[in-house]
């Protein structure tokens, strides 16, 4: 059976963004249907994960950044990298590299 979804319901179960699957339609990764008001339409039995990420998971990389205005705020620093550090985990499922300078 079938089952015909919205791009915004194809993008939550892939968990990528609208944009993502637009990018991916143009580069001919996956085909989309079209109605006749011109809306995407995709059959959830061909959106498989592993066949659109596997080429990319290697080259993919995270980028946080945090900031503070003086030294005086060095605890606020390391809270924004250890909130940071924790979000990034969850979301892309790899660790972060931080730098160690603080302002002078």
């Amino acid at each position: 059976m079938e089952r015909i979804v919205s791009i915004s319901e194809a993008a939550e179960v892939l968990g990528v963004s609208i944009t993502t699957l637009r990018r991916w339609e143009a580069a001919g990764k996956l085909v989309a249907e079209h109605t006749a008001g011109g809306h995407r339409r995709y059959d959830l039995a061909k959106l498989r994960p592993e066949l659109f990420r596997a080429a990319d998971q290697g080259k993919r990389k995270t980028i946080a950044y945090a900031r503070v205005s003086s030294p005086d705020q060095k605890d606020d620093l390391e809270r924004q990298q250890q909130l940071l550090q924790r979000y990034c985990t969850g979301k892309a499922g790899r660790s972060t590299r931080w730098p160690t300078s603080a302002p002078a």
